[in-house]
């Protein structure tokens, strides 16, 4: 995949994501950018280790997996920076 292909799926993945997700995560649309780019590469080395497939373009299924990897990354920065009491 290109790197413009990266950065488009990236934004769709990150923006849905924190879609599903509401709450108080890093903003921006950069940041967003960046957790959906991170977030295809951890759900396509998941999809590939569970053999559903990886991220080959932006297209509907890549779409899914980077999606459910930008929700596991968000899931795992709310975990480190839950905020002390």
């Amino acid at each position: 995949m290109s790197i413009i292909a990266w950065i488009v799926l990236g934004l769709i993945a990150g923006a849905i994501a924190k879609l599903l997700m509401p709450g108080r995560d890093p903003g921006g649309i950069f940041i967003t950018i960046v957790i959906g780019i991170v977030g295809a590469i951890i759900g396509g080395f998941i999809g590939s280790a569970l053999g559903f497939g990886d991220v080959t373009g932006v297209n509907f299924p890549s779409l899914l997996i980077a999606v459910l990897g930008s929700i596991i990354l968000l899931i795992i920065y709310r975990m480190v920076r839950r905020p002390t009491v």
